[in-house]
């Protein structure tokens, strides 16, 4: 069975912009930062909660030429059937050259997710970032449930 720490790195790189799974390059700091308090899905992520869903997960970084963090996403899998894309942005200097759009096409070549039909998201206000990556609203959205977070209303 494969520990989502163990992974082996996956790299890429487009346009001078190198997108990397590898966990020892993330600013954790920064990443929480932007999660915690520019986000609208996790605003006021504890720290600690942070740290355990990141394991729990695929991390997905972009880095710009000079090295620096330009987008970040995690991906929630099983490694065989299922994987959701999650905790997506990219950094204010970063907007607007499809980086967000590349890596969740990109991420998809991972060899570790070969496997996986099932791709899931979830976006407020970026459908058409995610368009360009093969996402589609789900069909039959009647099938799909959630339990609601304790701060929204059924």
């Amino acid at each position: 069975m494969v520990i989502l720490r163990d992974l082996p790195a996956y790299e890429i790189e487009r346009d001078g912009y190198r997108l990397s799974t590898d966990r020892t390059k993330l600013d954790l700091d920064l990443v929480h930062s932007y999660l915690a308090g520019d986000s609208y899905w996790a605003r006021g992520l504890d720290r600690a909660l942070f740290e355990r869903a990141l394991e729990g997960s695929v991390p997905v970084a972009i880095y710009a030429p000079d090295g620096s963090l330009a987008t970040f996403a995690r991906v929630v899998t099983d490694l065989a059937i299922f994987a959701y894309l999650r905790d997506v942005f990219t950094l204010p200097a970063h907007r607007g050259r499809g980086l967000a759009a590349w890596l969740a096409e990109a991420i998809r070549q991972h060899p570790e997710l070969a496997s996986v039909t099932t791709w899931m998201l979830a976006t407020r206000d970026a459908h058409a970032v995610y368009a360009k990556a093969g996402f589609l609203p789900v069909p039959h959205p009647e099938y799909y449930m959630s339990v609601p977070k304790p701060d929204e209303t059924p």
